[in-house]
């Protein structure tokens, strides 16, 4: 019979891999998630934003590449749809008088020519 490279240990103990590791730690990242630990302004905050300056106001930019536009949003420059599976902008007021909660439901999704030329 051939010999396993396994080591058996006494009294049920586990693996090392078993008792914790990249796989336990990404289920229980997924736990917290699910149970509302990354609430949605986390979840916006999340990628390559970036803070740009209109007209004396400061704006946060959070691009979405077009893998991720799952819905259809109307820009509120042209008044035309962005279309699910098209690269746009999320802008919202950086300093948002009523608190970053508001200011995050305030959000826009703009073409990215359209946020350009703003």
């Amino acid at each position: 019979m051939p010999r396993s490279n396994r080591s058996r240990r006494q009294g049920g103990e586990t693996s090392p891999k078993a008792r914790g590791g990249r796989a336990a730690k990404w289920q229980q990242a997924a736990v917290e998630r699910e149970a509302g630990g990354a609430d949605q302004l986390e979840h916006l905050r999340d990628g390559w934003r970036r803070t740009e300056v209109r007209r004396g106001i400061s704006y946060t930019v959070q691009p979405i590449a077009a893998a991720r536009a799952v819905k259809a949003y109307v820009c509120p420059a042209c008044q035309n749809p962005v279309e699910a599976g098209t690269a746009h902008v999320v802008v919202w007021r950086a300093e948002g008088i009523l608190g970053d909660e508001q200011a995050l439901a305030a959000r826009r999704h703009w073409h990215n020519h359209c946020w350009r030329m703003a």
